[in-house]
């Protein structure tokens, strides 16, 4: 019982965060190179309702 609550506790403060980051990064880059899209607004709308439903959020000054 307690290595799955810790495999859940891994993807929860790890895997997330970084799933998170990766659509991010990705919207962007295809943003630089095609201009706004469908997917890529899909992608931005996406990563702004995790980053509600997980409580974290991006800072735009860093702090």
């Amino acid at each position: 019982m307690l290595p799955k609550m810790l495999a859940r506790w891994a993807v929860a403060a790890v895997a997330v965060p970084l799933a998170i980051a990766g659509a991010r990064k990705i919207s962007q880059r295809i943003e630089a190179r095609r201009g706004s899209t469908r997917t890529t607004r899909f992608l931005r709308q996406g990563v702004n309702v995790a980053e509600r439903l997980t409580g974290r959020r991006r800072h735009r000054f860093g702090w």
